[in-house]
């Protein structure tokens, strides 16, 4: 059965980071509590300094510039192209990763899953979109003022940094947007 479910930017719980070196905000997460047991999760981080970021073996990583001017990573030593609003890499979990700043603090988005029980995919969209999942997770998260989401029938009215979260969907399901948003689609296998 779907569950339809929008989650306000407001709402989400601030954590620390793993390492101690900064702070998330939790969007949302499969299962567990704290730092362990989820199979997936979605987040956000605000990073103030260059620095390392915390590992998360078994996992894979999916992040994306936000907001401020991007950064650089080094992941197992090797420097990656620049990261700009908006353009995703993905790492491993298990990696040993450090970022450089272009400038000043940045926010960023991060999906962390673990493979062998999700497959994951990703996407940022622009203007007006239509598309068809048969994920069992669907998560539309917002980068616009204002989106309007409609998952089959049900319209929903999202702000910057809210998300849309479907859940047990078990066929195949219409998804529109009006505006720039990230898509993640999530199955577990």
């Amino acid at each position: 059965m779907n569950v339809l479910k929008v989650l306000r930017a407001k709402d989400y719980p601030r954590m620390p980071w793993k390492n101690g070196g900064g702070s998330t905000e939790e969007i949302t997460r499969d299962a567990g509590t704290g730092l362990d047991g989820f199979g997936w999760r979605l987040s956000i981080a605000d990073i103030g300094e260059s620095g390392g970021f915390s590992t998360f073996a078994g996992y894979e990583r999916i992040i994306t510039v936000l907001q401020g001017d991007g950064m650089t990573l080094s992941v197992d030593g090797s420097d990656t192209r620049p990261l700009l609003p908006l353009d995703p890499f993905a790492f491993s979990g298990e990696s040993k990763v450090a970022c450089t700043l272009l400038g000043g603090p940045i926010r960023d988005f991060n999906l962390i899953y673990a493979p062998q029980r999700y497959s994951a995919r990703l996407q940022w969209l622009e203007g007006e979109q239509r598309f068809f999942s048969e994920a069992g997770t669907v998560l539309v998260f917002s980068v616009s003022d204002a989106l309007e989401v409609k998952v089959g029938n049900n319209a929903s009215q999202l702000g910057r940094h809210d998300c849309l979260q479907l859940d047990g969907n078990n066929g195949l399901i219409e998804v529109a947007s009006n505006g720039a948003c990230c898509v993640i689609e999530l199955t577990a296998r």
